[in-house]
């Protein structure tokens, strides 16, 4: 019979799986250097995200939002602690597994889009299809789809250095879910855009969240738009906690 902290890890992996959660962070531990010139960004983050939800995680610039939602993608490992998906713990994924997790299980859309400004709209959201083995015909077929979804039908065939920002950034949302991911990862997806822009942009990303069945993680410093998520958690000094609590010592 588990006992001690085998015991407490067992019954929260119980836990997990009786609300559905579809990621988890198990004292998630990120720094830089070591002794005296050790930088700690994330210290014993513990977090379950349910199927379904829509998150916020709000905290000023430099306190680690980026770095957590990188290694909830497995685009970064962790100092110590585990992220688990679906039960599983990503560190035990093999070489191909992981590589499975990014293109598969996750859609991410950054702060600055990085689209490809010398191809159109479709072809950067068909990329990630294209690079998955599927055929030129049906990846732009897809994108078309999804590029109807976020608005920019009109615009499939122009460059994506000519769109505006706010346009940029839709593209990426459909870029992000042309592969149908199960965890949609946003990093600042409105810090680069104006006000009517930025609740344009949020205002859709919630919308396909209902509409897809997404669970999705947004990482803004925009306390506004953060209150229209399900749930709002604040990281600051390397702790993730309710939003409005104070960072315990």
């Amino acid at each position: 019979m588990p006992t001690g902290t085998t015991a407490a890890a067992s019954a929260q992996a119980d836990a997990a799986v009786r609300s559905g959660v579809l990621v988890e962070a198990r004292e998630l531990r990120k720094s830089y250097g070591a002794g005296a010139g050790e930088i700690v960004v994330l210290s014993g983050v513990n977090v379950c995200v349910n199927s379904g939800e829509l998150i916020a995680i709000v905290g000023p610039s430099g306190s680690g939002k980026s770095t957590f939602l990188h290694l909830l993608a497995a685009l970064d490992t962790p100092t110590s602690g585990t992220v688990y998906f679906e039960k599983k713990a990503i560190d035990s994924f093999r070489e191909s597994e992981l590589a499975n997790y990014r293109n598969r299980s996750i859609g991410f859309v950054w702060q600055r889009h990085h689209l490809l400004a010398d191809f159109t709209a479709a072809e950067n959201v068909a990329m990630p299809l294209l690079m998955r083995g599927a055929g030129y015909s049906e990846a732009l077929e897809t994108s078309a789809r999804w590029l109807r979804e976020v608005g920019l039908e009109a615009r499939m065939k122009q460059r994506a250095g000519e769109l505006s920002g706010g346009e940029q950034q839709r593209v990426a949302i459909a870029r992000a879910l042309v592969r149908q991911p199960a965890l949609l990862l946003a990093d600042e997806p409105t810090g680069d855009l104006d006000e009517r822009n930025a609740n344009a942009v949020f205002e859709l990303m919630q919308r396909l969240h209902r509409e897809y069945q997404l669970t999705s993680i947004l990482a803004t410093h925009n306390t506004v738009l953060a209150g229209r998520a399900d749930r709002v958690l604040q990281l600051e000094h390397g702790v993730l906690q309710p939003f409005g609590e104070r960072p315990k010592p």
